[in-house]
């Protein structure tokens, strides 16, 4: 009786295994004459996760499931642990089912341009979590024959171990959600977080992560939560704007800063960025001091012309006049408060190209032009001399 009964129990496995193989041709062919008719890419992705594969096992182990039954007369332990098999075996078959679905949409989501920078992994892994959390707990109730009650009551009890447990996967999550709604940090944006070493663009955003690929090629990875309760850059705005900033200063000797004779002011006027400039500004000057009575025979009296000045005014016509800066955003070159190394005097305006290695040829440029043009105005740079109190103190 065994033996009919073993014999029976192959029989049914060797027809399951042709349903298998007849409906796995049959399902996959199915899905490629879509995907060859249509234009989507969605129906690409499910063949490549395997979504047809899993799909034609849940035909056989349903026949299986339903005949399997009709051989426990004799042997009803052996056959009710068979069937107990089975259905553990729908249950990882629903579960991979719903994995290739979900991985899927994650794919195809990196496709489209609307949702490319978006962390629709973090959420995937969510979900992915919860189906297997899902599929563990009725496993666990088919093996001891348990209600699916008993074990979230057992589970609930541990809660707290299990925040223990999860808490990145948990801080993760919520950060996710933050991340998402108040649009801090996308796939592709550029941020920098000294915390953590990151300066770089951000091409992974995951439930318990972020990778930043650096600048060097080099990948720092960060917890998500931290780009909740840490602080960090995002360039972001820069990229988005019409221009890249430009602000870095030039430390000029105070000492060389002075008033500007008749004489060499004749000889400024020949400069042609700010012929015109000096023009005004001396017609303006010499009513004010004819109209006051002003002594000229001191420089220091009544109003004058400093070379300082007037380097500041030539800085701000060389900008304005330079074809890579943004004539729609500031141009500014100003004076900054006296330090002990010089009068800083700081040029802030706008680069048109925001790409890293033009910006900074932009910049050079424009600071080697700024710095061979100081000669001209009778100012120095400071700089640190072999018997300087600065450099003493540091030995």
């Amino acid at each position: 009786m065994l033996k009919n009964q073993l014999f029976s129990l192959l029989i049914i496995l060797i027809v399951s295994v042709i349903i298998y193989w007849l409906s796995k041709k049959i399902i996959n062919k199915i899905f490629k004459k879509i995907s060859n008719k249509t234009k989507t890419h969605f129906d690409d992705l499910l063949i490549k996760n395997k979504f047809p594969s899993y799909s034609s096992c849940l035909l056989p182990l349903f026949f299986i499931y339903l005949l399997t039954p009709f051989l426990q007369e004799d042997y009803p332990k052996i056959i009710n642990g068979f069937l107990k098999l089975i259905e553990i075996l729908i249950v990882f078959n629903l579960v991979f089912i719903v994995r290739s679905l979900l991985m899927t949409i994650e794919n195809y989501s990196k496709l489209k341009p609307s949702l490319k920078n978006k962390p629709i992994e973090s959420y995937v892994q969510v979900f992915l979590i919860l189906v297997w959390f899902i599929g563990f707990i009725l496993i666990m109730s088919l093996i001891t024959g348990k209600n699916v009650a008993t074990f979230l009551t057992t589970i609930g009890a541990f809660s707290a171990i299990l925040f223990l447990v999860f808490k990145d996967t948990i801080l993760g999550f919520v950060a996710s959600i933050q991340i998402t709604i108040n649009d801090t940090v996308r796939i592709g944006d550029w941020i920098t977080m000294n915390s953590s070493g990151a300066d770089g663009d951000v091409i992974s955003i995951s439930l318990t992560s972020v990778k930043v690929q650096n600048f060097d090629k080099t990948i720092t990875t960060i917890p998500t939560y931290k780009l909740i309760s840490d602080s960090f850059i995002n360039w972001r705005g820069m990229s988005d704007s019409d221009g890249r900033r430009i602000k870095r200063s030039l430390l000029i000797k105070a000492s060389s800063i002075r008033f500007l004779k008749e004489e060499e002011l004749l000889l400024f006027s020949k400069i042609d960025r700010i012929a015109e400039y000096i023009r005004a500004r001396q017609e303006d000057i010499t009513i004010y001091n004819s109209l006051n009575n002003i002594d000229k025979n001191i420089l220091i009296n009544g109003r004058n012309i400093t070379n300082m000045g007037l380097f500041r005014k030539y800085t701000e016509a060389y900008l304005e006049q330079h074809p890579l800066i943004n004539k729609e955003m500031i141009i500014m070159c100003r004076q900054l408060a006296p330090t002990s190394q010089g009068v800083p005097l700081e040029i802030y305006v706008f680069s048109i190209d925001k790409d890293w290695k033009i910006y900074e040829h932009i910049m050079s440029d424009i600071f080697d032009h700024l710095l061979s043009s100081i000669d001209y105005f009778y100012l120095e740079c400071f700089e640190l001399s072999p018997k300087s109190p600065f450099l003493d103190s540091k030995n």
